[in-house]
């Protein structure tokens, strides 16, 4: 049974037709069987090495779903996560240093889900103090004894990323300097640039004897210095979830190809051991991995990635570099309407009325209209069956003694509510109109 919390946090984020933040694992349907050897390869992980895993799934397979159900069960593990969604933008696959800012933007751990970048680098300090303290040789009351031992150490942890990133360890110092002395405003800037940040005054980094931007080169870095300073406070490492890369075939030619080259030597790295402590996955459609526009225009990165999945999916590998989702079917839809309504009936008074009005048949029948509002595409209703059966059905439920909704409640989609695929689904004459 999950906490009354986490409940109201899962349905509130369904009855607005969003990805729930916490507790995914209890509509988890169909993923399940990736948990063992996913949890084996992220225990790897933490030994040190680094790890890499692509998904594969058409739009309404939930690879955004999976990304965020594997973040939380890292979390649970003593990872810290983050996930970037891929835009041509803000976020473009070749250059690192917003890959690098997002990633630190929504950084999480078991305590907080995200913004966590500044805690953990307060948190190291602290480990570092401890350090310092149960060696005997500091008085604790010597503020500045215990301040000059802790730097010491401190460049003793980063002297490896010191060589190639001196401007990581500066920032650090400066910021540690400017907490001891009172000064917040720069430690404020100082954490800024070190999350990379742009538009940092000059006189904070002045103050750290640094200069410019966080650039592609500086980022591969700065990664390097985040995952020792998460595996010297005690973190397992760090799992980063890199989502909708499929994006990049709709980018210019000279960004796609950009962006390829940098998804290579990414994987290339990590297995190189550059980047101790992360595992990275890749979200994508089958187009991206298999067509003309995507990971088959770089034969390196085709031939690093590729699987035969000209078996059975029953006989699907977990442990290749790529896996793919199952599409989702009427029976995996009504199994998960059935979970939420569970979930919705914990804990409340009139639980025995929410389970008899709202039964397995009547999901059936709604899992059915749903998707059969949306040209019979059952794997773009997840989104909108959920949302229509907790804010529709069992609210009303819930709220009025009287309502039935066989009886009170008719099904309507209108295009306001729909995201564009749900719109573009439900505009088709049949399942063959639909665009893949």
């Amino acid at each position: 049974m999950i906490s009354a919390a986490r409940r109201d946090d899962i349905i509130g984020a369904l009855r607005r037709g969003t990805v729930p933040s916490a507790g995914l694992d209890a509509l988890a349907v169909g993923i399940e069987s990736f948990a063992p050897t996913l949890e084996a390869e992220l225990a790897t992980v933490a030994t040190g090495r680094g790890g890499f895993k692509a998904v594969r799934g058409e739009y309404g397979t939930g690879k955004t779903f999976f990304g965020r159900w594997l973040q939380e069960r890292a979390r649970a593990k003593g990872f810290a996560t983050s996930e970037v969604q891929i835009n041509e933008t803000e976020t473009p696959l070749h250059r690192l240093e917003t890959i690098y800012r997002r990633l630190v933007e929504r950084l999480g751990t078991a305590d907080s889900s995200t913004g966590a970048f500044r805690s953990v680098i307060d948190g190291w300090f602290f480990a570092l103090e401890q350090d310092v303290l149960a060696d005997g040789s500091v008085d604790a009351d010597d503020a500045q004894a215990l301040l000059a031992r802790t730097d010491t150490l401190m460049e003793a942890q980063l002297a490896g990323i010191s060589k190639t990133a001196p401007a990581f360890s500066a920032v650090l110092r400066t910021y540690r300097r400017a907490l001891a002395g009172g000064d917040h405003q720069l430690a404020e800037g100082l954490i800024s640039w070190l999350a990379g940040q742009p538009n940092v005054a000059a006189s904070v980094k002045r103050a750290a004897g640094i200069k410019g931007e966080l650039d592609h080169f500086g980022a591969a870095n700065f990664l390097i210095g985040l995952l020792t300073i998460l595996r010297d406070s005690g973190f397992a490492g760090l799992l980063l979830v890199l989502d909708e890369v499929e994006t990049l075939q709709r980018m210019r030619a000279d960004t796609r190809e950009r962006g390829l080259n940098a998804l290579r030597q990414l994987i290339d790295e990590i297995d190189a051991g550059r980047f101790p402590g992360l595992y990275l996955v890749i979200t994508g459609t089958p187009a991206f991995f298999d067509g003309a526009q995507g990971v088959q225009r770089l034969a390196p990165l085709a031939q690093r990635l590729h699987v035969d999945f000209g078996t059975e999916r029953t006989f699907d590998n977990p442990r290749a570099v790529q896996i793919r989702l199952a599409p989702f079917d009427q029976g995996s839809l009504v199994a998960v309407g059935q979970r939420v309504r569970d979930i919705y009936a914990q804990l409340q008074a009139n639980e025995p009325r929410l389970r008899s009005v709202v039964d397995d048949a009547y999901i059936e029948v709604l899992a059915r209209a749903v998707a059969g509002g949306l040209g019979g595409k059952v794997g773009v209703a997840p989104r909108l069956f959920l949302k229509k059966l907790v804010a529709d059905v069992l609210d009303r439920v819930d709220l009025h003694a009287s309502f039935e909704p066989r009886l009170h409640y008719k099904l309507t989609l209108a295009d306001n509510e729909m995201t564009v695929n749900e719109r573009a689904a439900a505009g088709a004459a049949s399942v063959d109109d639909i665009e893949l």
